[in-house]
């Protein structure tokens, strides 16, 4: 939780890949700190800020931003394979471990849910690394549609099935089943 009630810093992108929807960005002082689905809405950004910075002020800012939006745009264009942003994540500790290991995923590879929990030294919490992974604030730039189940399965995905199909196709991964439960299916 921020000490202080400084402030959160957002602005808003579309792109033909989110089939121009709107995906809300929000950052601090520190870094991106917040990234929303398309079929997620500024509440998000508002539940956020209620959790991790009570009584901070929310200020559209576009402009500094942009280092940002350019970056996800650039991803989004299939331009970018690797972020260089400042990150300000806020979870638990074994949180904060999972998606560091995320961002160690090379573009265009996958990892089973399994495998990073091996990868954390804690190969029984698969379970707890499908829970971190879901719990991403930063999407995308933290890349949790890299992990998938056993045998190259999509099973789940906060942003739905075909998004993070997209997202793995964009990367040239296309060796995958899209096996997930059918409220995943159509977000």
């Amino acid at each position: 939780m921020l000490e202080h009630s400084g402030a959160l810093y957002w602005t808003q992108l579309r792109h033909r890949l989110l089939g121009e929807r709107t995906l809300y960005m929000l950052a601090t002082e520190q870094g991106l700190a917040r990234i929303t689905w398309p079929e997620e809405t500024m509440d998000a950004l508002l539940r956020w800020r209620d959790r991790h910075a009570p009584g901070a002020g929310l200020i559209a800012d576009a402009g500094r931003l942009a280092f940002y939006a350019e970056q996800l745009t650039a991803y989004l264009q299939g331009e970018r394979q690797r972020f260089t942003l400042p990150l300000d994540l806020r979870g638990t500790p074994f949180q904060l471990a999972v998606w560091e290991e995320l961002q160690r995923i090379p573009h265009g590879e996958a990892r089973s849910y399994s495998q990073v929990a091996v990868s954390l030294g804690r190969p029984r919490a698969v379970r707890a690394v499908g829970t971190a992974n879901g719990a991403n604030p930063v999407p995308i730039v933290v890349p949790c549609h890299r992990v998938m189940g056993k045998n190259n399965e999509l099973t789940g995905f906060r942003g739905g099935l075909s998004m993070k199909a997209a997202l793995l196709r964009l990367e040239g991964v296309e060796s995958f089943a899209v096996k997930g439960h059918a409220r995943y299916q159509d977000c």
